[in-house]
Parts: C-alpha cells; sequence; structure tokens
C-alpha cells in the first residue's frame, strides 16, 4: 500500500504527517509520501526545530503533486483545510480529508499544537491499517472519513 500526504506547499503539514507516519508504522509493505499542491521553497527552522522537539525528522525538499507521484498510491491523505477536495475526486482513489489549518512559520506553539494534531490523526490512521483486512478497513476508513476531517 502507497499513502501521499498532502498539504498546500509540502513545507509544513504534510511533511510532519509523513515523517511521523514513517517512523511510527512498522508495516514495511506500507509506503509513505507527501507533496504539496504547489511545491514549497523549503521547510522553515522552526518547523524543523519543533518537528525534532517532537521526535520527527524533517529533512526532505518540498515537493508538488506529480502525475508520476500519483501513478499507484492507494490512499490520498489531504492534510490541510486549504486545499481542495475536488482536485483530487476524478481519481479512483481512496481519499481522506483531515480539516488541519496552516499558520505562520514564526508561531512556534501554533506549530506544535497543530504538529501534534497532525500526530494524533496518524495514530488513528496507523491503528486503523495495522487491522487484518487492509482492504476492508481502508474502504471503512474512507467511509468515515468525516470523522477525520473534525479536530
Amino acid at each position: 500500500m502507497k499513502i501521499l500526504f498532502i498539504c498546500k506547499y509540502n513545507r509544513f503539514r504534510s511533511q510532519i504527517a509523513e515523517a511521523y507516519f514513517r517512523k511510527i508504522n512498522k508495516d514495511k509493505s506500507i509506503k509513505s509520501y507527501s507533496a504539496g499542491l504547489i511545491m514549497g521553497t523549503f521547510i522553515a527552522q522552526s518547523v524543523k526545530k519543533i518537528g525534532k522537539k517532537l521526535g520527527i525528522k524533517l529533512n526532505r525538499k518540498p515537493k508538488g503533486i506529480s502525475e508520476k507521484l500519483l501513478n499507484g498510491i492507494d490512499l490520498l491523505v489531504i492534510v490541510a483545510n486549504d486545499v481542495p477536495e475536488q482536485v483530487f475526486e476524478s481519481s479512483a482513489r481512496k481519499l481522506i480529508k483531515w480539516n488541519i489549518p496552516d499558520t505562520s512559520q514564526n508561531d512556534l506553539s501554533n506549530i506544535e499544537r497543530i504538529s501534534r494534531m497532525i500526530m494524533k490523526k496518524v495514530d488513528e490512521l496507523n491503528e486503523i491499517l495495522k487491522r487484518p483486512l487492509r482492504i476492508a478497513t481502508t474502504r471503512r476508513l474512507c467511509e468515515t472519513k468525516q470523522r477525520f476531517a473534525k479536530h
């Protein structure tokens, strides 16, 4: 299974989700990636600092979404309240949207608060993916995306 975490610029929210998922995921058959609707320029030092404090290593450059990246993705997770689901509706892929807000790159307390919010969502997703019959579970997960959209 391949999961793609998406946010607007891939310099905070989707990067946190991908890096944290990679850290906690024990099932090596599940691969995770992240990208932005628009490719950001860099990850701010403030975001890296909070990531380090939370045990998350952020060392990847921001990436934009490409057709090549989307090929073979089984689950798209929008980790943003400013990326419309409609962009991906024509896709046959499974889609979850977490309405996670963005923040100023200078607001350390908000960066930490939002990072913890993302980590909680990733923990929930990881627990669901650990269950037997992952395909059925993923279908159930997508059917209940409204529960995940709330924060």
